[in-house]
C-alpha cells in the first residue's frame, strides 16, 4: 500500500530540508516548471535543469537556504528576473536556483532623505513608479528596466541608455543587507549621503554577480526628475566622421542624458523592420537627448553644429515630445530588427571615447574575416558597445565562429585600453577573457575575496573567475 502523501519522503535530502525550511509552495522540483529556471536572456550560454529553485520571501528564508545549502555542501545560483545577458545566473549541475522575486517589498521610500530600501525582487519600473508618485524617480535606466529587478540591477552594475549623464547602477546604491555564504546576514554601506566608516564594502557586492554573497535588501538614492527631453538624430557617412562627432562634443563639454550610436547593419535591419527611412548611404546614426529643460534646444543645436562640422550629411532636432520619442524609438527597435536576421548573440565592450569609431570599425573587420553578420549599438558617450552578433543556434560552426569574434573584439578593445564588458558582466559568456584582462597579482586578490566570503565555492561557482587550479 502506497504511503500517504504527506509522509512520501522525497529522493533528495537537500530537497527534504528545503521543504521542511520553507514550505513546499516556496519549493520547485517539477522538471517543467523548473526550466523556466535554468538560463538567463543568454540563452546561448552553457546552462542546465537545477537540482530545485527556491522561492524565498524573507531574509530569513535566504539564510536558511544558505545553511542547508552549506551543511550538504550544494551550489547556490542567485537569480532575479533573469534578463541578464552574459550567463550569469545560468543554472549548473545540482545547484539550487535561489530566485529572489518574490521579495518584491518597496520597505520604505523616504522622501525628504530621496531613499528607498528595497527588496531585490523590486522590479526598476515598480520602483520608478513608486518614486514618482512621490515627486521623485530612480535614474537608472537598463534596456529591460520594465522587468529587471534592483538586485539583478546592482548584481551586475548595470547600466543603461541615460548612463552617461547620470552614471550606472553602482553610483545609486548606498547601503546593502546581504546574506553570505555560511548564512550570515549584515548590512554593508550606509543610509547617508555621505560617509568613510571603514572600507566601503559595499562596492564589492555590487557587480559581483551573485558570487559575494545574495542581497536581501538596498537602500538606493532617489532624485527629482528631470525635465521632458528633446532628442536630435544625425546620419553620417562612416563611423570615422560619426566618431569625431562624438569626441568634439565631448570635448566640448556637453553631456547629452542619452547618446547613442548605430552602425550601418543595424540602421539597414532597422529600415528593413520599421521603414525609419535612414537611406541606404548611412554608414552610422548618432541619437542624442537633452533633458535640461528651456536650454534642451540650444544644446541640441550645438551638438547638431557640431556633428555636421564633422561631416553629418542630414540633422533633424526634434519640435516635441511626440517627434522626440520617434526618434528614440529607432534605438529601441534595434535588437528587435536584429532578431529578425537571426539569433543574436549580444557581445559588450567598451573603449576610450576616443577609439570608439576604430572600435567600430574593427568590429566590421571582424565580421567580414569571419563571414558572419554583427550589429553594432553603442552607448556613444560613454565608449560602451554592443556588438550583436548573429548566430545559427544549431549550427555548431555558427556558434563557433560567433565565440571566435567575441574573443577577437575583446582582446582588439584591451589593445585600445577598453575592457571586455563595460555592463552586462563577466558571467559565464567572458569567464575566460577576464583573466586575459587582470594581471595575476589582481586575479590573486579577487580569489582571496571570494574565498574569504565562500571558501568552499558555493555562490554562483564557475561564474566569472573560477576556482584556483
Amino acid at each position: 500500500m502506497a504511503a500517504p502523501t504527506s509522509t512520501l519522503i522525497h529522493p533528495s535530502p537537500v530537497i527534504d530540508d528545503l521543504m521542511r525550511a520553507l514550505g513546499a509552495d516556496a519549493v520547485v522540483t517539477d522538471p517543467d516548471i523548473l526550466a523556466g529556471y535554468r538560463h538567463d536572456a543568454a540563452a546561448l550560454c552553457e546552462s542546465t535543469l537545477p537540482l530545485v529553485a527556491v522561492l524565498p520571501t524573507t531574509e530569513s528564508d535566504v539564510q536558511a537556504i544558505m545553511e542547508i545549502a552549506l551543511a550538504h555542501r550544494i551550489p547556490v545560483v542567485p537569480q532575479g528576473a533573469l534578463t541578464g545577458l552574459a550567463g550569469a545566473a545560468n543554472a549548473s549541475v545540482g545547484a539550487i536556483a535561489l530566485n529572489t522575486r518574490r521579495m518584491n517589498k518597496i520597505v520604505e521610500l523616504d522622501v525628504v532623505n530621496r531613499t528607498a530600501v528595497v527588496q531585490p525582487g523590486v522590479t526598476n519600473k515598480e520602483l520608478k513608479d513608486a518614486a514618482l508618485q512621490q515627486g521623485l524617480t530612480y535614474l537608472p535606466d537598463p534596456s529591460s528596466w520594465e522587468a529587471s529587478t534592483i538586485g539583478g540591477n546592482i548584481a551586475t552594475n548595470a547600466g543603461g541608455l541615460c548612463c552617461v549623464k547620470y552614471g550606472v547602477t553602482a553610483r545609486f546604491v548606498r547601503g546593502l543587507r546581504v546574506v553570505l555564504a555560511d548564512g550570515r546576514a549584515t548590512f554593508v554601506g550606509r543610509r547617508t549621503v555621505k560617509g568613510v566608516a571603514g572600507l566601503s564594502l559595499a562596492e564589492l557586492f555590487v557587480g559581483s554577480e551573485g558570487t559575494l554573497g545574495i542581497i536581501t535588501e538596498a537602500t538606493v538614492g532617489l532624485d527629482f526628475p528631470s525635465a521632458t527631453p528633446l532628442t536630435m538624430a544625425a546620419t553620417f557617412p562612416s563611423t570615422v566622421a560619426a566618431g569625431e562627432a562624438v569626441t568634439q562634443i565631448r570635448a566640448a563639454g556637453i553631456t547629452p542624458s542619452l547618446f547613442e550610436l548605430l552602425d550601418r547593419t543595424t540602421i539597414a535591419a532597422i529600415d528593413a523592420y520599421a521603414r525609419m527611412d535612414f537611406g541606404t548611404d548611412a554608414a552610422a546614426v548618432l541619437i542624442a537627448q537633452s533633458d535640461i529643460g528651456a536650454g534642451a534646444v540650444e544644446e541640441l543645436e550645438a551638438i547638431a553644429a557640431l556633428c555636421t562640422a564633422a561631416g553629418a550629411t542630414d540633422v533633424a532636432v526634434a519640435e516635441d515630445e511626440v517627434e522626440s520619442e520617434q526618434l528614440v524609438q529607432a534605438r529601441r527597435l534595434a535588437y528587435p530588427a536584429l532578431e529578425r536576421l537571426g539569433s543574436p548573440l549580444v557581445d559588450d565592450v567598451s573603449v576610450p571615447i576616443s577609439q570608439l569609431a576604430t572600435m567600430i570599425d574593427e568590429v566590421g573587420r571582424v565580421a567580414d574575416r569571419l563571414g558572419i553578420v554583427i550589429g553594432v549599438v553603442g552607448h556613444a558617450g560613454d565608449g560602451n558597445i554592443h556588438p550583436t552578433v548573429i548566430v545559427d543556434p544549431i549550427d555548431p560552426a555558427s556558434l563557433a565562429k560567433a565565440h571566435r569574434a567575441f574573443d577577437e573584439i575583446a582582446a582588439f578593445a584591451l589593445s585600445l585600453g577598453g575592457t571586455i564588458t563595460g555592463e552586462h558582466g563577466v558571467g559565464l559568456l567572458k569567464r575566460d577573457l577576464l583573466e586575459t584582462e587582470l594581471d595575476s597579482v589582481a586575479a590573486e586578490l579577487q580569489r582571496g575575496l571570494k574565498e574569504l566570503l565562500d571558501p568552499h565555492y558555493l555562490l554562483n561557482p564557475g561564474k566569472v573567475l573560477t576556482a584556483r587550479p
